[in-house]
């Protein structure tokens, strides 16, 4: 665990969020936009500890400190970028800890979107509702 720098970085995104993630040694705070967690996600515990499972997973949630610029997207969608930055960092941070989270499903990019409007119709898919006469 050599380190070259002073941290470590991962690149996470989900539907149209994207986070950049920097890991360093610490005491395990997380900062949003130079904001603390709680405060950016208004206190949402779901959210919170959606967010640390790439740390809970290797049992290093107070050993390092996280730093995360995020944007685009709504609260969802940034969690879950902001999960698979943490999870990149730290994989580059220890390649062995790779397959553990690669067996969770950390690592691998979410590729659900929203489908786009069609025309003619309410939504992506929804129609006009069917009239015989």
């Amino acid at each position: 665990m050599a380190a070259k720098n002073s941290y470590f970085y991962g690149l996470g995104r989900r539907k149209s969020a994207t986070a950049r993630a920097r890991l360093m040694g610490g005491k395990g705070a997380i900062t949003i936009n130079d904001k603390s967690a709680e405060e950016y996600l208004d206190g949402n515990k779901t959210l919170l500890a959606e967010l640390t499972d790439p740390l809970a997973l290797i049992g290093k949630q107070k050993d390092f400190d996280v730093s995360l610029v995020i944007r685009g997207g709504g609260t969802s969608g940034q969690v879950g970028a902001a999960k698979n930055a943490i999870s990149r960092a730290i994989a580059e941070m220890d390649e062995t800890l790779r397959g553990t989270l690669k067996k969770a499903g950390l690592m691998k990019r979410d590729p659900r979107e929203v489908e786009r409007k069609k025309y003619g119709l309410r939504g992506a898919r929804k129609r006009e509702q069917f009239s015989k006469r």
